[in-house]
């Protein structure tokens, strides 16, 4: 299985190199690994430069995480690549569980890590709004769909490609991965999660584009969702007490 392991970075100085390294061990034959540096600006491309084999996509300025994730997606159906795993940069997902997910794969279409199923590594625990907004939602795309997942924003997950070319995403902040659950119910695709650590590197990590205020971000999660919804679910998928896209 031709697979791209895709890194969304913004000023990811600190951890790059130590990152990249552990992925280079852990990934499969046959596997590439695309970063996509979001207009960083700190030293992040200088470290990349050490890694002559990491394809890289710079943005000029900083689009979003969502943005980042898009091009990779594209890059990966351009060239015909059969699976991408995607995973952050700062150190909190682990690469030597990148070829569990890559095996969870061969019987679903997505493959998302959960901090929170059982055999999860406990590892730090999540502030206090974060994880409130996470169960909310996370509860709310359940009753949507019926996944019956237990994280909805874990950043480390595989796709198959072939899922990748049915969607439609261009919601380019934190929300992107609403529009995700709600097309892979649209598409009737099929959805594991595998346990992983909580890790918590940095938990003052900022979220960027005005998103840092716990109800401004959960208001933003919340609009996104219904606007997915409405795009493409029939009214009777939307949560109770919802409301369709103005």
């Amino acid at each position: 299985m031709r697979t791209l392991v895709v890194m969304p970075m913004y000023n990811e100085e600190p951890t790059l190199a130590r990152v990249v390294e552990a992925v280079r061990r852990f990934i499969p034959p046959n596997t590439d690994i695309l970063v996509v540096d979001d207009g960083s600006l700190d030293r992040s491309p200088q470290i990349l430069a050490a890694f002559p084999e990491v394809i890289v996509i710079r943005h000029p300025e900083n689009q979003g995480y969502g943005a980042s994730l898009i091009d990779g997606f594209q890059y990966a159906i351009e060239d015909r690549y059969d699976a991408v795993v995607t995973m952050d940069c700062d150190d909190q997902h682990e690469p030597f569980l990148i070829p569990d997910l890559l095996a969870a794969l061969h019987e679903a279409d997505i493959v998302s890590g959960s901090r929170y199923l059982p055999g999860s590594s406990r590892g730090q625990d999540p502030p206090p709004d974060r994880l409130k907004i996470n169960r909310e939602i996370t509860a709310k795309i359940n009753e949507i769909t019926g996944f019956g997942i237990t994280d909805a924003w874990c950043g480390f997950k595989a796709y198959r490609v072939e899922a990748l070319r049915l969607f439609e995403i261009d919601e380019t902040s934190y929300g992107m991965p609403l529009q995700v659950w709600i097309q892979a119910k649209r598409y009737k695709l099929g959805v594991r999660e595998i346990p992983i650590g909580r890790l918590y590197v940095n938990p003052d990590r900022r979220f960027w584009g005005g998103l840092d205020d716990a109800d401004t971000r959960r208001a933003y999660y919340l609009d996104v969702l219904d606007r997915a919804v409405s795009r493409w679910l029939e009214p009777a998928y939307r949560p109770s007490g919802g409301r369709p896209a103005s």
